[in-house]
């Protein structure tokens, strides 16, 4: 993995780790850009039970972030974060590549 293209922060990994211990589950958070959402597209977060070929790859206090090389074209060089907040609490992606988003936060236009 470069270190530019994708990260995740402590935060992220911590909860992606209790919810993957909870569900039996690989600790391996897999992101992907789907067409859709207020702005053109969205993310999509899920837990994955593998590494795929072409996937990109983070890792971070024993848990795996991990691309598609179709939606990393999209979220080079971003972040996932974990916020909690009094509107609630989600996976957030900092996308340095996102020309304007939308109030949820789950969509970008590029």
């Amino acid at each position: 993995m470069s270190d530019t293209a994708i990260d995740i922060t402590p935060s992220a990994a911590k909860r992606v780790a209790t919810i993957a211990g909870k569900q039996g589950k690989p600790a391996i958070l897999r992101l992907a850009v789907e067409g859709g959402g207020c702005a053109g597209f969205q993310y999509k977060f899920g837990l994955a039970d593998a590494v795929e070929g072409d996937d990109e790859v983070a890792q971070r206090d024993g848990v795996t972030l991990v691309v598609d090389s179709v939606s990393l074209d999209l979220v080079r060089g971003s972040a996932v974060d974990y916020v909690e907040n009094l509107g609630g609490a989600s996976f957030q992606v900092t996308n340095p590549n996102a020309a304007s988003g939308c109030g949820c936060g789950t969509s970008f236009s590029i």
